[in-house]
């Protein structure tokens, strides 16, 4: 159970994330004091990014709940792809869904919230590429830098983080990031 005033937010990763989306929300979010846990199939694995970046997992999947988040974050890149395939992920964004806590997805992390079924009857934006798939799960997918719909919090890719972040801030308590 959160038991401090400060945000927690799990961010998911897996090998192949979005480089920009990893480490450009979770600097914007640390600004203003959220702390993101990251989040992944392992504790103590590193994973590693499209590009560059390697980030060590805090806690295991299988460990993070619901109650102990305000919110979840899934990153781009392929990592989605394979999130799909790991039940303990799909647990927490479903169950942080069930508790009507945000979940933000950017880039093809849209995919992890159609394996959650949470996309029908929502207004999603996504990489382009899925799009189709948003359509095919429900959703009305629309190209714009972020959507806001109910708890759930979409952007397009890795050049709207700003604006992706500002959103998950917002929805955290309208929260600032520091100048």
């Amino acid at each position: 159970m959160i038991t401090d005033q400060r945000k927690r937010v799990a961010l998911l990763v897996e090998d192949e994330f979005e480089d920009a989306d990893v480490a450009g929300t979770s600097d914007l979010l640390r600004s203003a004091g959220v702390e993101v846990v990251i989040v992944g199939p392992l504790a103590g694995r590193t994973y590693r990014g499209r590009k560059s970046l390697e980030v060590e997992s805090e806690l295991a999947a299988g460990k993070a709940h619901a109650k102990d988040f305000d919110a979840v974050l899934i990153p781009g890149g392929h990592a989605p792809d394979r999130m799909r395939m790991r039940h303990a992920m799909i647990d927490l964004v479903r169950d942080t869904l069930a508790a009507g806590k945000p979940v933000a997805a950017i880039d093809r992390g849209a995919q992890l919230l159609i394996s959650v079924k949470a996309v029908a009857g929502r207004t999603i934006t996504c990489w382009p590429s899925i799009a189709i798939d948003i359509k095919n799960a429900g959703g009305r997918y629309v190209d714009r830098p972020v959507v806001e719909d109910g708890c759930v919090i979409t952007a397009r890719k890795a050049d709207d983080v700003p604006h992706f972040a500002a959103a998950i801030l917002k929805a955290l308590g309208n929260l600032q990031p520091a100048s």
